[in-house]
């Protein structure tokens, strides 16, 4: 990704700790169906974070 390699796992680590504090908001919303939806949506986002992190480990 361009002249520099550490990009991508910086952007990783922005995103967990962006789904770390978005499920804290989460856990505070009125309707479960909301809950829910966001949940799953933060969890999408954990998973690609997850990766884009610890992909040049091998």
């Amino acid at each position: 990704m361009g002249s520099h390699p550490q990009r991508t796992p910086f952007y990783g680590v922005l995103m967990l700790i962006t789904f770390m504090i978005a499920g804290l908001w989460a856990r505070d919303l009125p309707w479960v169906w909301l809950r829910v939806i966001v949940y799953i949506a933060l969890v999408l986002m954990a998973m690609v974070g997850f990766v884009m992190t610890f992909r040049d480990l091998s």
